[in-house]
């Protein structure tokens, strides 16, 4: 019996990965085995297209199937995906958005974690609702976002799209989230990226501090960037997002980088 070729491998994994909603399974099921009916009930998909979602899956190599009684159990294989992440990120990942000025309104530092902070009027309740409210995330990112039993996505104007899911929340003082984007790449689901935010009590309103998780210098600069952009968007446009009367508008879509000028 002839071995496939490792190429065909490589070819259906990457044809699995394609899909958005495999992705987010493989996500789901990465650390703890599911029942194809709990899979099921996390998506907005129906039973039979989750059921074609795991098929894919499975022919790739991705997911294992066990039976229990006449339950049908699924884990990912961590490993069918172990040397892909560098390989299927775009150099341009973690290239930063030029003109975003927002960023200049927080507070960011590079340790161990990207630090940043950021002060503003409104108090700790409200801080937390706009974080966790849909609407409200929406209004003052300037972009819609969508926020479902704790798992969250949003597309910025540039293009890039962010998903993730929050761990833990506790209100009103910290959310744990695992995420990450895609851009120009295929994301490998196994590797988020982890940011915890705190909000504290402050004069005057509340002190938000994200601590986000990196690896290396070039991420490194590209968190300082993202979150200078997210904090400083929601210093520029909480009080607006949380009044109902105020006309808060979506950012118009605009390209990641502006042309360069070669002369």
């Amino acid at each position: 019996m002839t071995a496939a070729h490792p190429s065909a491998d490589l070819d259906a994994i990457l044809g699995a990965l394609r899909a958005p909603a495999r992705r987010e399974i493989l996500t789901l099921i990465w650390e703890e085995e599911l029942a194809a009916g709990d899979i099921a009930a996390a998506f907005s998909l129906t039973p039979a297209t989750i059921s074609e979602h795991l098929r894919v899956l499975r022919q790739a190599g991705l997911v294992e199937m066990t039976r229990v009684g006449t339950s049908r159990r699924y884990r990912a294989r961590p490993a069918a995906l172990a040397g892909l992440h560098g390989m299927l990120e775009d150099p341009s990942k973690w290239q930063t958005a030029d003109a975003i000025p927002e960023r200049e309104l927080a507070q960011t530092s590079t340790h161990r974690v990207v630090v940043a902070t950021v002060d503003v009027p409104t108090d700790r309740a409200l801080t937390f609702a706009a974080f966790t409210d849909p609407v409200l995330y929406s209004r003052w990112l300037g972009v819609p976002v969508s926020l479902v039993e704790g798992r969250f996505s949003a597309t910025m104007e540039w293009g890039t799209q962010i998903r993730g899911r929050y761990e833990l929340v506790v209100p009103p003082e910290l959310i744990v989230m695992r995420w990450d984007f895609d851009d120009h790449n295929v994301p490998v689901p196994g590797r988020p990226l982890t940011g915890y935010l705190r909000l504290f009590d402050a004069q005057g309103g509340t002190r938000v501090e994200v601590h986000q998780l990196v690896d290396g210098p070039k991420q490194a600069d590209f968190m300082d960037a993202a979150w200078g952009l997210v904090l400083g968007r929601l210093k520029e446009g909480v009080v607006a997002a949380t009044d109902p009367g105020a006309d808060v508008r979506p950012r118009p879509r605009r390209p990641k980088r502006r042309p360069t000028n070669r002369g």
